[in-house]
């Protein structure tokens, strides 16, 4: 796999057994070039703070492909709409949680727009119809906004580790282009 990829984890983080950290070393084992980093304060984060450290990967990193998880969307978002970022070739945006979320302890990263432009080449949209902070509907909505493909996972709640997203077999055909 020659694809630079970047995981960026949600709120709290998405270490073992989350699809995130599985995924990382599925790509490494497999002499992929992965970076999957600890955002600051994952349970407590700002969305000033996320925005300048990603950026700031982005710029040393480069990837080739960028996978979000759930608040990672909502900051890919404004990093958008700021428009200060580089094109990758291929996006993931998975389980985004709706626009105007609140809860006081991510309360910096809302209300978000959706942006007009993702700084993506492909870009794919995977939610779940029953996600606890995205309905159907909204998805639908953001889905149009977006522009883009979406998938749409069944009982699949938060597609997380809690929700039984440990191994996904899907994402790693995703990232080398086979799904």
């Amino acid at each position: 796999m020659r694809e630079k990829v970047l995981l960026l984890h949600g709120w709290g983080g998405s270490d073992y057994p989350h699809w995130q950290a599985w995924l990382a070393g599925e790509i490494a084992k497999n002499y992929g070039t992965v970076a999957f980093p600890l955002l600051d304060h994952p349970h407590f984060p700002t969305k000033n703070r996320w925005m300048k450290q990603v950026k700031a990967l982005l710029k040393e990193f480069r990837p080739d492909v960028v996978i979000c998880h759930s608040l990672a969307n909502t900051l890919w978002f404004h990093l958008c709409n700021e428009g200060e970022i580089e094109t990758v070739k291929r996006l993931l945006l998975v389980a985004p949680p709706r626009l105007d979320l609140e809860l006081d302890t991510i309360k910096s990263f809302f209300q978000v727009e959706p942006p007009k432009e993702l700084f993506a080449k492909e870009a794919m949209l995977v939610t779940s119809d029953n996600d606890p902070y995205m309905t159907a509907a909204e998805a639908v909505e953001l889905q149009k906004a977006l522009g883009v493909e979406m998938k749409v996972l069944e009982n699949a709640g938060h597609i997380n580790a809690e929700s039984g997203f440990g191994e996904w077999p899907w994402v790693i055909k995703w990232v080398k282009g086979e799904a």
